[in-house]
């Protein structure tokens, strides 16, 4: 859990630092810009954007009874994240893993993918994506 809170909080701590330079420099405007740069940054990177994630078991559980993929996915990655705001509130409508939290998702994901932790990974039905455009994932949704 912790390590997916390493990368937000680095950059809240680092931002704080270079916006208190700033101030003592007397340069005010600029410290509170960069500041609010980087927390805006830290929560894009943190876990909190993301809809809550359940284990692998679960996971696969939920996508048999309904067919909606699952995403595997960790914090900071970037293409994940990109996966999540191109689908917008959609994204609640899919069964999301932290490979990081979840081990048995972190070896379904290495075993599709040659031994990679490579994400994101959607898994429909029995067909494994990696890296999905956005637009087939919400096709995927869309589908009975």
């Amino acid at each position: 859990m912790m390590r997916a809170w390493i990368l937000p909080m680095l950059m809240v701590l680092c931002g704080s630092a270079v916006a208190a330079g700033l101030l003592l420099a007397g340069r005010a405007g600029a410290g509170a810009a960069l500041l609010l740069v980087m927390l805006l940054f830290a929560g894009m990177n943190s876990p909190l954007v993301f809809p809550r994630s359940v284990g692998a078991r679960e996971a696969r559980r939920r996508s048999a009874a309904d067919g909606r993929p699952v995403v595997y996915w960790r914090p900071g990655c970037t293409y994940c994240l990109r996966l999540r705001a191109r689908l917008g509130r959609d994204a609640r409508r899919l069964h999301w893993v932290d490979i990081w939290r979840d081990p048995e998702g972190a070896a379904e994901v290495r075993a599709a993918n040659d031994g990679d932790e490579t994400v994101p990974t959607v898994v429909v039905g029995d067909r494994t994506h990696v890296n999905p455009d956005p637009a087939w994932v919400r096709e995927q949704l869309a589908r009975p």
